[in-house]
C-alpha cells in the first residue's frame, strides 16, 4: 500500500475521531460537571482550534484523494468537499458571531431564554450542531465507502 492512502485514511479518522470525542465525549462532560458558563467558555476556548484542526484533516484528506483518485472517487469528493464547507461556515461564519454574542451576554445561568441575544446565540448554536453532525455522518459515510 502506498503512503498517499495511508494518509487519507488517518486523516479522515482524525478528523472524524475528533468530532466525535469533541462532541459526544467531551462537551456533555464539561457542560454535565461545570457550571453552564464555565463549561461554555472552555467550549469557547477550543472551538477556533478544534475547527481549524478539522479543516486541515479535511485539507490533507481532499488532496490525498486527489492523488489518489481511487475507487468511489466522485461520491467520496461530493462528501469531503461538504464537510470542508460546514467545517468552513462553522469556523468563518458561525464561531465569529457566536463569540461576539456570548461576550454581550453577561451569564447563561442568569439571561432569560427570551432575551434576544440568547435566542440568536441559540440558533447560531443549532445551525452550528446541524454543521457538526453533517461533518460527522459524512465522515461515517467516507469510512464506510473505504
Amino acid at each position: 500500500m502506498s503512503f498517499i492512502p495511508v494518509l487519507y485514511r488517518l486523516a479522515l479518522s482524525f478528523w472524524v475521531g475528533g468530532v466525535a470525542l469533541f462532541t459526544f465525549v467531551l462537551t456533555p462532560i464539561l457542560f454535565k460537571t461545570e457550571a453552564r458558563d464555565l463549561a461554555g467558555r472552555i467550549v469557547g476556548v477550543l472551538f477556533p482550534g478544534y475547527f481549524r484542526y478539522g479543516l486541515a484533516c479535511g485539507a490533507v484528506a481532499l488532496v490525498c484523494l486527489l492523488l489518489q483518485r481511487g475507487r468511489h472517487f466522485i461520491p467520496a469528493l461530493v462528501l469531503l468537499v461538504l464537510m470542508l464547507a460546514a467545517t468552513s461556515f462553522q469556523a468563518l461564519v458561525i464561531e465569529p458571531k457566536a463569540a461576539a454574542l456570548k461576550e454581550q451576554i453577561v451569564s447563561f445561568e442568569t439571561t432569560p431564554k427570551d432575551d434576544p441575544l440568547r435566542q440568536e446565540f441559540s440558533r447560531l448554536h443549532a445551525v452550528s450542531a446541524v454543521c457538526n453532525l453533517t461533518v460527522f455522518a459524512g465522515g461515517v459515510a467516507l469510512i464506510i465507502l473505504l
